[in-house]
């Protein structure tokens, strides 16, 4: 019959379709747990006290010196990976982020014992701390060598838009390919957006979402098509919740606390 064979003659190989994990809650398989080496995300959003900025200069300067010494010293640990982005301008309840990568996150946590030693860390509330951990997506074509997560270069667009993320408890009563084929419909609703670069992230069980999704992108206006059209797809029906959203402008840390301060 025409179609079942190539123009030489042979067999063509199968199609490989996405990876689909039939047996999700690891009953049939008996799977075990999974302890392999990942790396485990925190985004840390700070808000500065106003009555910083009404200290004297010299105060100021001090501060904002041991501070930007102490991030840089952590920029430079072979233990975490280190971005920082201000939120000034952009959203009225945090003023920076910082995006931590680690395979340990207990680094976390040294890290942030040492911004509340500082002086600064002193007038620093930290808003919102989200936690996740990287792992391979279950609904992206593993030969394609996609959905791996975060990558090491990560954050390379002046912009990261971030939000936590929960599926309602319905999606996961659905049947894997009832799910995976709304999630090839989400794939190729995405798909050309090419200026948009995505790190999904998973929180089951470590904070109160399931996922933290995070589009890296030098292109505001294109996430922002994105997003609308994604929520045209199935998929959204059954987003329970996807907020707050944040638009974190990349940016050095001495150069935020010169837009929150005047420490220049």
């Amino acid at each position: 019959m025409a179609g079942e064979h190539s123009p030489e003659g042979t067999v063509p190989s199968p199609r490989r379709g996405p990876s689909v994990d039939l047996d999700p809650t690891g009953i049939v398989s008996g799977k075990v747990p999974d302890r392999q080496h990942r790396q485990f995300l925190n985004y840390a959003f700070y808000r500065l006290d106003p009555v910083f900025r009404r200290l004297p200069a010299d105060e100021r300067r001090a501060a904002g010196t041991e501070f930007i010494e102490l991030v840089r010293k952590w920029e430079s640990s072979e233990d975490l990976i280190l971005r920082t982005y201000s939120l000034v301008g952009l959203r009225a309840d945090v003023d920076f982020m910082l995006w931590r990568i680690a395979y340990d996150p207990l680094c976390f946590q040294s890290m942030e014992a040492a911004i509340r030693r500082s002086r600064l860390g002193a007038y620093l509330s930290q808003v919102y701390s989200l936690l996740s951990l990287q792992r391979r997506s279950p609904y992206v074509n593993k030969m394609k060598g996609a959905g791996e997560g975060v990558e090491l270069e990560a954050g390379q667009g002046k912009y990261l838009f971030v939000y936590p993320f929960t599926k309602t408890r319905s999606w996961y009563r659905l049947s894997p390919h009832a799910r995976q084929g709304m999630m090839d419909e989400h794939i190729a609703a995405s798909a050309p957006f090419k200026g948009v670069r995505l790190n999904t992230s998973y929180s089951y069980g470590i904070d109160d979402q399931d996922f933290m999704v995070a589009f890296d992108s030098d292109y505001p206006q294109e996430f922002v098509d994105l997003v609308g059209r994604l929520r045209y797809t199935e998929a959204s029906l059954y987003t329970q919740r996807d907020t707050p959203m944040f638009t974190c402008a990349k940016a050095p840390i001495d150069a935020i606390l010169a837009q929150l301060a005047n420490m220049d």
